[in-house]
């Protein structure tokens, strides 16, 4: 794919501007490791200089869009919907998997996406109806899903924990461990959601299945598993022939993965 829209280059070219400093940030991490004393007020400082960045440089662009905020109602026009950083935990740590993620959404359906991983450098982006991609240096790499279809050959990153109180939560992560882990092959889970449902898009992972998740960490990268030939589902979605992306991004509690697991882990679950 040699050309990219208008809207995609305003995207990318906002979101690597804003993370210039979060890199020269995340080559300091190490050297914190053994400090107790302003570890956390770095690594804050550091998300807030990205997302006050991101946001600066978007409404630039598109001074018209609002911004969708964790659990807030979504913005009834154009608005973006932004992560500064998905993966925190690891971030901080010196891990190199973590993001940078945006995507825009109109009238209730998401239009274009990118999630970036600054440590790697690694960029996948997708627009409504076009395709989903990894950034390559001369050419851009089509994504697409995987083709497995034994649940005994799934690799996937399964939520066997909630993070919370929420009982409801913890009986869906309940749902997961018990009922999907042991029919699957593996259990991968790497600390940001974004960069995992990537990685379904580029068929590295057969399926995502998830919980609890915010908006600004899906948004992106569901667009990415379905512009790659995905689907992605509501856990508690009664009929999967068609999906209904609003109710997951409402819940934060989703399959996705290729079409032809996917059906099998809602049976799963629904069991």
């Amino acid at each position: 794919m040699s050309y990219l829209s208008a809207n995609m280059n305003l995207l990318l070219n906002a979101v690597k501007k804003s993370t210039a400093s979060l890199n020269r940030d995340f080559s300091e991490i190490e050297k914190l490791q053994s400090s107790i004393r302003g570890y956390k007020e770095f690594v804050a400082a550091a998300v807030k200089k990205v997302d006050s960045s991101l946001r600066t440089e978007l409404s630039k662009a598109r001074p018209t869009y609002a911004f969708a905020e964790a659990n807030k109602p979504q913005p009834k026009g154009a608005h973006f919907i932004v992560s500064s950083v998905d993966g925190i935990v690891n971030f901080a740590h010196g891990i190199p998997y973590f993001s940078i993620s945006v995507a825009t959404c109109e009238n209730g359906v998401l239009t274009s996406a990118v999630v970036y991983n600054p440590a790697t450098e690694e960029c996948y982006f997708a627009e409504k109806g076009m395709g989903a991609y990894k950034e390559g240096y001369r050419n851009h790499e089509r994504l697409r899903v995987s083709l497995r279809k034994e649940m005994s050959e799934v690799v996937a990153s399964c939520k066997t924990q909630a993070l919370s109180e929420d009982k409801h939560e913890n009986l869906l992560c309940e749902k997961v461990a018990k009922k999907v882990v042991p029919s699957i092959n593996a259990n991968r889970q790497f600390g940001s959601i974004s960069l995992d449902l990537a990685n379904v898009a580029s068929g590295k992972f057969d399926a995502v299945i998830t919980t609890g998740q915010k908006i600004n960490d899906i948004a992106a990268g569901i667009l990415l598993v379905k512009e790659a030939g995905g689907s992605v589902f509501d856990f508690e979605q009664a009929d999967i022939r068609s999906e209904d992306i609003s109710s997951v991004l409402r819940s934060g509690d989703f399959i996705a993965g290729n079409p032809n697991v996917s059906p099998k882990l809602h049976e799963l679950l629904n069991k």
